[in-house]
């Protein structure tokens, strides 16, 4: 797949280019993707490892063929939520993704790598970006109706690299009702505006405590910038994710799969329609 690009070097640019044309990677010939999301924000520890297994759970419980590239290489949480403690193994040709248990959403992760969960990943930025491009083409996908691209916070090498080197249909973006949080995310959102990328909308995460015993919502922010944000953007507020308690054991213990909700189901209707 081919796309508009610039006449210099830009990789290291989110400049609005469109002289030339570059080659999209390809994924191996076994492997057929009918759409590509990227969930994304300007800021870390905001919740886009959680948006993009909710999603994912969110479209493998309607009959979709899912799959979820952990791209945050430098900081992998993917596993963790489905219990994946296995070693990812492959063959001269590329690399299986392992299966999560209740829904075989097919996962690939550095963690997946390494000698334990807790090792660091040392690389400097061009070997963490090549790393992500691996993961697209040389992992075996097989068919898959959506693949959910877990990136890395900021706007630096590795987030560029995705937008710019992978056929990315849609960006989530994730955010809090912080003033502090918001005006980062906002970066996010202008570097997706500057390579023409296509953001799906907003999710907010974080956005309220759910009472455990009434199950009321407690709002702890006065006023959240995420609507404010949105209006400025021209984007949709998709979802609200609360702080739930249920929700945080069952990711610590692997079993996000169980946990039923419908806090982004505006947004799965959203990415259903692309």
């Amino acid at each position: 797949m081919a796309e508009n690009t610039c006449n210099h070097e830009c990789s290291g640019c989110a400049q609005n280019c469109s002289q030339n044309t570059i080659q999209k990677k390809e994924p191996l010939p076994s492997t057929h993707i009918k759409k590509i999301i990227g969930v994304l924000s300007g800021k870390g520890g905001v919740g886009k490892s959680m948006v993009s297994s909710l999603l994912a759970v969110s479209l493998a419980k309607k009959g979709y063929k899912v799959g979820i590239m952990d791209a945050d290489i430098t900081g992998p949480s993917i596993p963790r939520m489905f219990d994946l403690k296995g070693e990812a193994y492959g063959d001269e040709n590329g690399i299986f993704p392992l299966l999560s248990e209740k829904y075989q959403i097919k996962i690939v992760s550095v963690n997946m790598m390494l000698e334990s969960e807790d090792t660091p990943v040392l690389w400097r930025g061009p070997i963490v970006s090549g790393m992500v491009d691996q993961f697209y083409t040389d992992v075996y996908w097989g068919d898959l109706d959506y693949l959910i691209i877990d990136m890395p916070p900021g706007t630096s090498d590795v987030a560029l690299s995705v937008l710019q080197d992978l056929p990315v249909d849609g960006l989530v973006m994730v955010t809090s009702a912080s003033k502090l949080i918001s005006m980062v995310v906002s970066k996010a959102v202008v570097m997706a505006q500057k390579t023409n990328s296509n953001i799906i909308g907003l999710v907010e995460n974080m956005s309220y405590v759910k009472c455990p015993e009434c199950h009321a919502a407690i709002e702890i922010y006065k006023d959240s910038e995420t609507a404010k944000m949105a209006a400025k953007y021209g984007l949709d507020v998709l979802g609200r994710i609360p702080l739930d308690i249920e929700l945080s054991n069952l990711s610590d213990s692997g079993r996000i799969e169980d946990y039923d909700f419908d806090y982004i189901d505006d947004l799965l209707k959203k990415v259903e329609t692309l």
